[in-house]
């Protein structure tokens, strides 16, 4: 695992130097759901410290086991929320997400601000966009943002802090260039009519096209397979 996850940050180092960018200005977030607990200590020796996770169930277990792991005490790893949100399941979420990566309804954005207005706290959350219009998945369009934000900039307890995307499947990764780069151009958009709000996120770019992502403009890039293995679906 040290070796791909070396592999990765060299890679995303070469893409910034492409871009023009500071790597450090690119999350690397180990995509570690379904995996056991042993390769999220194991990824975290060598320097992940943020993990998303699809579950939430998973989240609540995993974050439990690191905060009494000796390992861990002196630097609490994060965990991102990056699969699809039930809204029965929001209220597990305070206090153990840094960021919720799949907003993709104005009804889950209406039950994540009474769920965190319970907790006194606010979610910071990213909106998630089908910038590719596919059928099979979920999110908002790109022509809708502006009215979401519009609204969600009302909710005293949600505070959106930028846009996820999941990319088509594809061998070839220049393909979903556009996609990528749509996503950044809508961000700029936002970032001029929403000046108040902190729209710096982009997470966008996987295993297989992360360099293209992150030439693109990504902020966070979201790796699974590549540092962890094929993952087992139970």
């Amino acid at each position: 695992m040290q070796k791909e996850i070396e592999l990765v940050r060299e890679k995303i180092r070469l893409a910034c130097d492409r871009a023009g960018r500071d790597p450090e200005t690119v999350l690397l977030l180990g995509v570690s759901k379904t995996k056991p607990y042993s390769a999220l200590q194991e990824a975290y020796s060598y320097g992940i410290h943020d993990f998303g996770e699809n579950k939430v169930q998973e989240i609540r277990e995993k974050y439990e086991r690191m905060r009494e792991d000796s390992l861990m005490k002196d630097c609490l790893p994060h965990f991102h929320m990056i699969g699809t949100l039930q809204k029965n399941k929001v209220k597990y979420l305070p206090g153990k997400v840094v960021l919720i990566h799949s907003v993709d309804s104005l009804p889950l954005s209406l039950t994540i601000e009474k769920e965190y207005a319970k907790k006194e706290t606010t979610a910071k959350i990213l909106l998630e966009v089908n910038v590719a219009k596919e059928e099979s998945k979920s999110g908002f369009s790109l022509e809708e943002l502006e009215t979401v934000v519009t609204e969600l900039a009302k909710l005293p307890h949600v505070l959106v802090c930028g846009l996820m995307t999941v990319a088509p499947f594809t061998e070839d990764a220049e393909k979903n260039r556009p996609v990528f780069r749509s996503l950044r151009e809508a961000l700029l958009s936002l970032q001029k009519k929403f000046p108040a709000l902190p729209l710096t996120e982009l997470s966008m770019g996987m295993s297989g096209d992360y360099e293209v992502a992150v030439e693109e403009g990504a902020t966070i890039v979201r790796v699974g397979s590549f540092i962890f293995g094929e993952r087992v679906y139970l």
